[in-house]
């Protein structure tokens, strides 16, 4: 059971579900009956987790070789690395959008398609060994479970769901650079270009700060649009944080700061995402 759930990331997969839940819940007007929006959650769920088990059946060689990576299913045996798997990623892949499509509708469905595809192949496969990029490109992932949950409601985007989507997207790089300096060594021994290895830590340490600033100047924004003081308390409040962390990363550029400022980005995303669901239940229960 412990190899299902590393293969499949649901820890990931779970954050991932509950950006479009946020995603559904801060876009006006949501008249999902709540068996559309358990069964939209559950598809973005096994999508992610289908993109998840791909990103290791794919990276086998980099895993291997890599400190943080070496005990996952496929390398350490727990699991028997076929071309079965991949039936079986495709499988739920189509599994996830279909039912996305049938619970609501054709857009939230195309969303849930493209967050599996830039996490399984254009972060995967096309960026991760050949740009700096990488995480960059490979964040939209978590900004489209965000569109899903919001197309869901309508397909006609909201300004508040889009301003969302830019807060994940701007999240991404800062959480993942800040993990990359902590193992810095170990992407440079198998010549992946993350950004603390083509221009070192304490470069990437003043990007993460200036990412995570406008990441969080942009979701304290959002509050002008329509999410009320619970959604700003928790946005104010995770954001301070991983702004502070970062700020001391910056300044002092090693790994005990950097994995500090990593975990204060969970924090921070997780205040915020809880803080949406939150702030949209109360309006919602306030309005009926």
């Amino acid at each position: 059971m412990k190899a299902l759930l590393d293969l499949f990331k649901l820890r990931i997969g779970v954050a991932i579900a509950l950006t479009a839940v946020a995603g559904l819940m801060v876009s006006p007007g949501s008249t999902l009956a709540l068996w559309q929006g358990v069964v939209l959650t559950l598809a973005v769920l096994l999508s992610s987790a289908a993109a998840g088990a791909f990103n290791q059946f794919y990276e086998v060689d980099l895993d291997a070789r890599m400190t943080r990576t070496r005990r996952r299913p496929f390398v350490s045996g727990h699991m028997r690395r076929h071309r079965g798997w991949l039936a079986l990623i495709v499988a739920l892949t189509g599994v996830a959008v279909a039912a996305a499509w049938l619970a609501t509708n054709a857009a939230a469905a195309f969303y849930t398609f493209l967050g599996a595809f830039f996490y399984a192949i254009v972060y995967t496969v096309w960026l991760k060994r050949r740009s700096p990029w990488n995480i960059v490109i490979g964040g939209l992932a978590g900004s489209f479970a965000v569109l899903a949950g919001a197309a869901a409601v309508s397909p006609q985007l909201s300004p508040e769901a889009l301003v969302l989507a830019v807060v994940l997207f701007l999240w991404t790089p800062p959480h993942f650079w800040s993990l990359a300096i902590v193992c810095r060594d170990d992407y440079a021994s198998v010549g992946v270009p993350m950004l603390p290895v083509v221009k070192g830590d304490r470069f990437a340490a003043w990007v993460i700060f200036w990412h995570a600033a406008v990441m969080v100047a942009c979701s304290l924004l959002l509050a002008l649009l329509g999410p009320g003081w619970l959604y700003l308390a928790s946005a104010a409040v995770g954001g301070a944080l991983f702004v502070w962390r970062a700020w001391l990363l910056a300044r002092t550029p090693n790994r005990a700061n950097a994995l500090a400022s990593f975990h204060a980005s969970l924090v921070q995303l997780s205040l915020l995402l809880l803080g949406t669901i939150a702030d949209g239940w109360m309006r919602s229960s306030l309005g009926a």
